[in-house]
């Protein structure tokens, strides 16, 4: 395999790469990163910093730009300014020719930059839950060996519609889109997480605890216990997450 240059935008300090740095080091690819949070801090009384367009790489640094998740909405570009300019880069990527993978809020920015729309989702979705293969998910060789059913890690209260001319990959019982890919797979966004270690998790669960307040009253919102169990499918979903990134790196080469 080809080494390749990785480049990973990075929204708050307790969601980075996790997994997707290792799987990155295992195979030989050097990974670079901007953490956007760093930028621009945004209107309420917080002193600005230098301007994130200086710091965000050009399209020439990297063949895979990976977006990461975050609690804020794409939404909320007069609190997180840094927004727009990432969004910039977002739309630059899609029309170049890197490939692009989007991680639940990254997979919302993914999903507005090809003409989707993001909205709230019927309801909140944090735990393990399952997530469904699509018939057109399932006969991409981007997903080849997965299975039809899986499970993953959910964090999230926002949804994206599926994208004019993206194929619809992936749903759960909560949240009916829950992956997409683009132009036969260079582009894909995944709502789920399948990156997390223990560690990680832990320092998201630390991170967004209230918005484990509603657990017992939600559907489909687990507990801390429920979330941090020993017993999460995390070698699973690593496993999974190695060969979906392996097979993007492979149309790149």
């Amino acid at each position: 395999m080809t080494a390749m240059r990785i480049h990973c935008l990075q929204h708050v300090p307790f969601e980075g790469p996790a997994a997707i740095e290792d799987w990155a080091v295992s195979r030989g690819h050097a990974i670079s990163g901007t953490e956007l949070y760093r930028g621009l801090r945004g209107t309420h009384g917080a002193p600005q910093q230098p301007d994130v367009r200086a710091v965000l790489p050009t399209l020439q640094e990297f063949e895979l730009l990976v977006i990461m998740g975050g609690p804020m909405s794409i939404h909320d570009t007069q609190e997180y300014p840094w927004l727009v300019a990432e969004k910039a880069l977002i739309r630059a990527a899609i029309e170049g020719s890197a490939a692009i993978l989007g991680v639940c809020l990254g997979a919302q920015l993914v999903a507005e930059a090809l003409g989707g729309q993001v909205t709230k989702n019927p309801h909140p979705e944090i735990g393990w839950y399952p997530v469904t293969l699509a018939p057109d998910g399932r006969r991409d060789s981007a997903f080849a060996g997965f299975s039809e059913s899986f499970p993953a890690l959910h964090w999230h209260g926002e949804t994206f519609s599926i994208p004019p001319e993206a194929v619809h990959v992936a749903s759960s019982e909560a949240c009916p889109n829950q992956a997409f890919m683009y132009d036969r797979g260079r582009v894909i966004g995944l709502q789920f997480h399948l990156e997390c270690t223990p560690e990680s998790l832990s320092m998201l669960a630390d991170a967004a605890a209230h918005e484990l307040d509603s657990a017992g009253t939600e559907q489909w919102v687990a507990s801390r216990e429920e979330l941090l169990s020993p017993k999460a499918p995390y070698t699973a979903c690593r496993e999974l997450l190695f060969t979906l990134l392996d097979r993007m790196a492979s149309r790149i080469a």
